[in-house]
């Protein structure tokens, strides 16, 4: 078979949250995304880059590096890692887009398989994945609405860092026992009071803290591990596989987001060596459409944890994808990702 050259689109979108999405360090109502589109022998590929402005992208950040990417010299779709090499070294930084990219990228090389993409990856099929549901930081009378209107879900994820933590954990328990996982998103300056917190935390049926202090808090971190009676869990301070060299220093495990790890590809890598070295291992997101969300089901399978309920709460998500139903994300077999109809969805976006 011959192959024709790639042909990349793109369209900028704005997600709009149902709530008000506030963490210990930023609150937001909007989430700036950019949709791309990836063509190969007449085959389609979708991807995004959701990137909250607390990372540093925009819209402005991530055209610019699409408008460098020259993708005429490659012509084996299935050689995705030497690609993304190429990929990652147009520039620094700019972890969304590059990922939106490679999520196209093995989306087409698994369409011209006719396999979905954990299929493509050689891991295992998995049917049904239990997520959490996040409730961000609000006053009392939002948090019991809203753990209310997540009932169906087993497992809650709540945003702590604030001064009113122990009152926002009160106001949960008095709605319910369910599990919960905890992210401070480096709200906590002190490692005393942050090993307090936790204490606390560790007799509400609690079962991780994720990013309890500072990504900047080595000492700090270090020591509270050694101490912690819960495991501690890196995001902000584990972003892609060089983050991982010492990272068991500081975390019993590491949360892989694929805006963060520039894809399906590197994020795979950075599962396996947490693996390696006895990490635990848990997949999140951020506010995102179907199209991410679906892509990062094809790793759950490696993770112990699993937060994937960035389509939840936005109210125009474009396309239609994995679905959540009872807490469950169900497998639908789709080949590539597991989008339904991108292509009639795609027609439909309208850029902002």
């Amino acid at each position: 078979m011959s192959y024709m050259a790639y042909k990349l689109e793109y369209k900028t979108y704005v997600l709009q949250h149902k709530h008000v999405f506030r963490i210990s360090r930023a609150a937001r109502t909007t989430t700036p995304v950019v949709l791309i589109r990836l063509k190969f022998n007449g085959v389609y590929g979708y991807g995004e880059a959701s990137m909250p402005p607390l990372y540093g992208e925009s819209h402005d950040t991530a055209i610019r590096f699409l408008q460098k990417v020259n993708l005429d010299d490659f012509n084996d779709p299935f050689d995705i890692d030497f690609i993304m090499q190429y990929i990652d070294k147009i520039d620094k930084g700019n972890t969304s887009i590059k990922a939106a990219i490679d999520m196209a990228l093995n989306d087409i090389a698994a369409k011209l398989k006719n396999i979905p993409v954990y299929s493509y990856l050689k891991l295992p099929k998995v049917d049904t994945v239990i997520t959490s549901k996040t409730i961000g930081i609000d006053n009392p009378e939002v948090i019991k609405k809203r753990v209310k209107a997540a009932n169906e879900f087993k497992i809650l994820k709540i945003k702590l860092g604030s001064n009113d933590d122990k009152l926002i954990i009160n106001t949960v328990r008095k709605i319910t026992d369910k599990p919960l996982y905890i992210d401070a998103n480096q709200g906590w300056k002190n490692k005393n009071i942050a090993l307090e917190m936790i204490k606390w935390l560790a007799d509400k049926n609690v079962y991780l803290i994720e990013q309890p202090m500072p990504v900047d808090f080595l000492s700090e971190l270090a020591w509270l591990k050694q101490r912690s009676p819960l495991p501690i869990i890196g995001d902000e301070g584990v972003q892609r596989l060089k983050d991982l060299e010492n990272a068991e220093q500081f975390y019993h495990g590491i949360n892989i987001k694929l805006v963060k790890s520039t894809g399906l590809t590197e994020g795979l890598k950075m599962l396996k060596l947490a693996k390696d070295k006895g990490l635990k291992t848990m997949i999140g997101c951020m506010a995102e459409t179907s199209c991410s969300i679906s892509a990062a089901f094809h790793l759950a399978s490696q993770c112990d944890y699993v937060d994937l309920d960035g389509n939840l709460g936005i109210i125009n998500n474009p396309y239609s994808g994995i679905k959540t139903k009872g807490g469950l994300l169900l497998n639908n077999e789709i080949n590539g990702i597991g989008l339904i109809n991108p292509e009639k969805e795609w027609q439909l976006i309208n850029t902002y």
